[in-house]
């Protein structure tokens, strides 16, 4: 039987167009999204539109990284970030605006900044299938689709009030396109200061690169001009499961082993959480 088209899907098909032809509307057949000229994708069972073409990105959450996300952001430890993000773009979307979060995840954020803009509708893109299912479900107006930061989005020029990237890959160029001129790109990115603890205690974890700030104003000064920064800091209080799904969601599990966890004694019970929140108008 045909996958239906998911409410939240439907509400968003105006804004995407054929990965393959760049220029045309998708429209639903037949549990698919097909084109004009008769490019077809699925729409997978768990609700989300499998959008990306050709060879598969790697860099997708696995199983397991999703898993330890939803459990350690179900304790609340990264709820001063979500409410930052939210409260910026509702300052800077209308009511009933369009809100595109590339590198999703499982909707998180999206879903906070929805809940905070009632006749707005959302759209995660994100690599992993798996972080997508969860996306699919995470707010009743927010549509999921795969897709890869790196290539040119399946999206219309400025189809978007507001763009989100929080911890992901960024794509400048594409941001500008798909914002509308009075939009906002929100970005969230670790100072030196995020997780120095578990950091410290576990060297395997990836670093933040010194210079990540002058990396990020070099790559986004050519299409942005900074309109307001927020630094959110604060101490979150860790039992050890939580301090190894803290580990476990990020990229760094792909580099800290089980013996890197275990040895030198136990993890620590306290750790800073500290982010920059900034949002960017298009120039």
């Amino acid at each position: 039987m045909p996958v239906l088209l998911p409410p939240a899907l439907e509400l968003s098909l105006d804004l995407l167009r054929c990965p393959t032809c760049r220029t045309r509307r998708l429209r639903p057949d037949r549990g698919a999204l097909r084109c004009p000229a008769g490019h077809s994708f699925d729409i997978a069972r768990h609700g989300y539109a499998g959008l990306l073409t050709g060879t598969r990105a790697t860099s997708g959450d696995d199983a397991a990284m999703v898993q330890a996300r939803d459990r350690f952001l179900s304790t609340g430890g990264y709820a001063p970030i979500r409410r930052a993000v939210a409260d910026l773009a509702a300052d800077s979307a209308p009511e009933r605006g369009t809100v595109v979060d590339v590198g999703c995840g499982t909707g998180y954020y999206l879903s906070a900044v929805l809940d905070q803009l009632p006749g707005a509708r959302g759209l995660g893109l994100d690599t992993s299938v798996r972080a997508l299912r969860a996306a699919a479900r995470a707010h009743e107006r927010a549509a999921a689709a795969t897709w890869d930061v790196f290539r040119p989005f399946p999206l219309a020029d400025e189809a978007a009030d507001v763009v989100l990237d929080v911890f992901a890959p960024r794509n400048p160029a594409e941001f500008h396109r798909v914002l509308r001129p009075a939009g906002r790109l929100i970005v969230v990115r670790p100072t030196g200061r995020h997780l120095a603890e578990l950091r410290s205690r576990v060297p395997a974890m990836v670093t933040v690169d010194p210079a990540k700030e002058q990396r990020l104003h070099r790559a986004l000064d050519p299409c942005f001009e900074a309109v307001v920064t927020e630094q959110v800091q604060y101490p979150i209080d860790l039992a050890e499961p939580d301090a190894l799904d803290l580990v476990g969601m990020t990229p760094s599990a792909r580099h800290v082993s089980h013996a890197d966890l275990n040895e030198d004694g136990p993890l620590p019970e306290r750790v800073t959480v500290s982010v920059l929140v900034t949002a960017y108008q298009p120039r």
